[in-house]
């Protein structure tokens, strides 16, 4: 479980989504190697979701088995986590949840967004087919060797900051 505040923003606010950026451009200049660490960091980090529903569900067993040992009136801690996992489970919010949001965890959504952003940097989306990608090869073959459109291999370089600022764009939720 990662949970540092600085590391794992709670909200998609402009100050936070200012860390993200600035984290996805250190990882860009980095390299592959740096973004694929990030990306296993991420797997294990545990989200408020996750956190609610275990802690729920501990609560509900540890309930369980303080009424068998304590006496039917401690009934009333597994009704409690039950009630918080319904919370959960029709609201897709608790007060448990909110809890581990102000502990410095992120919302599962949050954690595969910068997933995804990394794995765009990264270029792993490059071979899929997009709407965009639909090109008459031999037409663009012939156009450069009439003297057309040549791509040098510098001006195809992208600086890492405004590909950040383009990624962190295009997985925002609106």
């Amino acid at each position: 479980m990662i949970a540092h505040p600085t590391l794992n923003p709670t909200a998609d606010t402009p100050g936070r989504a200012a860390d993200m950026e600035s984290r996805l451009a250190q990882l860009a200049e980095a390299g592959p190697d740096a973004i694929t660490d990030r990306l296993a960091e991420l797997d294990r980090e545990w989200g408020t979701g996750r956190l609610t529903k275990i802690t729920a569900g501990a609560v509900v067993l540890l309930g369980l088995v303080l009424v068998v040992y304590g006496g039917p009136w401690l009934a009333v801690v597994p009704a409690a986590g039950a009630l918080v996992l319904l919370q959960y489970v029709f609201t897709n919010r608790s007060v448990l949840g909110g809890a581990f949001s102000a502990m410095g965890f992120r919302s599962g959504c949050l954690i595969e967004r910068e997933k995804t952003a990394l794995k765009v940097l990264r270029g792993d989306f490059r071979a899929i087919p997009t709407v965009h990608d639909i090109e008459d090869k031999d037409a663009i073959a012939r156009l450069e060797g009439e003297g057309g459109i040549v791509v040098e291999p510098d001006a195809a370089k992208v600086d890492p900051k405004a590909a950040v600022k383009v990624v962190v764009e295009a997985t925002t939720l609106t």
